[in-house]
């Protein structure tokens, strides 16, 4: 599989030295542009390659946003038509300003992203897991007391795929349900940045 990354920073360079590791190629991008990531493609090895957003969002059987929401509109909406998109964004009103349809609650950030990329299947993932646990905690398939994350999303297919490379990359999978359900796993909610198993984010979702 190729997964690209529109966004290449801790989260995203760690999801992608999880995805070279697990035997899938990655393009990764940035704002900046691809001779900016030379290092870490030096790093990665044979499976990555740099590129322009655009050509991570084109080249992507998968593709990754991992950019600050404020930056949502710019992630190329007419390149990701039919393609399984994985938001690990988090809405930080500090950092991104106020988007007062999330601060009524009357929709989610995925769901802003996903209004923004309509013809995409966006998938919440990855958001709730600092860069450095993501990078050390994950194990195979069957430990006790295995790390699992949340997911949401509107399409069974999609978050199947996402599914199978969350456990590839060492973590058990909790679906939350319909991409609307990602405000159980939003900031200040039980189930963010706290180690859990299965079972135990089940409590920690429902009790959002």
């Amino acid at each position: 599989m190729r997964i690209g990354l529109i966004g290449s920073g801790r989260i995203g360079g760690t999801l992608a030295r999880l995805a070279v590791d697990a035997g899938h190629e990655v393009v990764l991008s940035n704002s900046r542009g691809p001779e900016t990531l030379a290092a870490l493609v030096a790093e990665l090895g044979s499976g990555a390659t740099a590129g322009t957003v655009a050509q991570a969002a084109q080249s992507g059987d998968v593709v990754v946003v991992t950019i600050p929401l404020k930056e949502y509109a710019t992630v190329p909406s007419d390149l990701l038509d039919g393609r399984i998109v994985v938001d690990t964004n988090n809405y930080y009103p500090g950092r991104d300003g106020h988007f007062a349809e999330l601060d009524d609650a009357s929709t989610t950030s995925s769901e802003l992203l996903a209004a923004h990329l309509a013809g995409a299947f966006v998938v919440k993932a990855f958001n709730t897991i600092y860069f450095d646990d993501l990078a050390t905690q994950g194990q195979p398939s069957g430990t006790p007391d295995r790390r699992a994350l949340p997911i949401a999303g509107d399409d069974a297919g999609a978050k199947a795929v996402v599914a199978g490379l969350i456990d590839a990359f060492g973590f058990d999978v909790v679906d939350a349900g319909l991409l609307h359900e990602g405000w159980r796993f939003q900031p200040d909610t039980p189930a963010y940045n706290i180690r859990l198993d299965a079972e135990g984010l089940r409590v920690a979702l429902a009790a959002a």
